[in-house]
């Protein structure tokens, strides 16, 4: 007899049995789900990264539809973990049509607003999305760098992180000028962050030339963060130049 699918009802419920009070409320403030915060209303219920990624093995498996309950639900450790199980499924799918079924259920997920917090964005940006657009027409992702919405943005420059990683850095440097004078603290350490990694993994003088033209357009945020890898007598020249 072949063993119950998974559900996102038992999935829920393994992860609340994990909860915990205090871990809740420590992750309510490191989010910032204050009124006027980014995180403005999120509800934590203390579940750590290590704990959901041990009851992401119990329950792969879970179909489009699950996820997409979990993904809807109003407990923040829900969403990742919703996030986790769709990431699951698309590096299992047999096919490129199952795997876009999965980013489709991304990107709905996405432009829905349920995928919400910067840690959300980052497990998910660039192991789903961006893998599926490595050899694929990459517009999608300057698309979702030019809306306005803080988490959309920070998908697409995220998503970027699976070219960099491939040592292209050419899908960060399109849309790079269409964020950097976003001065929103998330975009301006997400834009830094892959600036950074594309100096890292790609061509340090690249980067260098992409600073010089632009560095006066960069908040103080993204500028630190691209730049702190160089030496210090190339921090101060670009740093100068805002």
């Amino acid at each position: 007899m072949n063993p119950p699918r998974p559900t996102a009802t038992a999935v829920r419920a393994a992860v609340d049995d994990l909860a915990d009070p205090t871990r809740a409320a420590n992750a309510q403030r490191f989010f910032k789900t204050g009124p006027g915060d980014y995180g403005e209303g999120d509800r934590f219920i203390g579940v750590t990264v290590p704990q959901l990624r041990s009851v992401v093995k119990k329950f792969t498996g879970l179909d489009e539809r699950g996820v997409r309950s979990l993904l809807d639900g109003a407990i923040h450790e829900h969403r990742l973990i919703g996030l986790f199980l769709l990431r699951d499924g698309f590096e299992r799918a047999d096919t490129d049509e199952q795997r876009e079924r999965w980013v489709d259920l991304y990107l709905d997920a996405v432009r829905r607003g349920r995928v919400n917090n910067w840690d959300l964005v980052d497990s998910s940006a660039d192991p789903i999305l961006g893998e599926w657009l490595v050899d694929r027409p990459r517009g999608l992702l300057t698309e979702l760098a030019a809306d306005d919405t803080l988490w959309t943005r920070r998908v697409g420059i995220v998503a970027t992180f699976a070219f960099i990683r491939r040592g292209d850095a050419t899908a960060l440097y399109d849309l790079a000028p269409l964020v950097i004078g976003d001065r929103r603290d998330l975009i301006q350490k997400a834009c830094g962050w892959m600036l950074r990694e594309a100096g890292k993994r790609c061509d340090r003088d690249e980067l260098i030339a992409f600073l010089e033209q632009h560095a006066h357009e960069m908040g103080r945020t993204a500028l630190s963060y691209a730049t702190e890898h160089l030496e210090p007598e190339h921090r101060r020249a670009l740093r100068a130049l805002r």
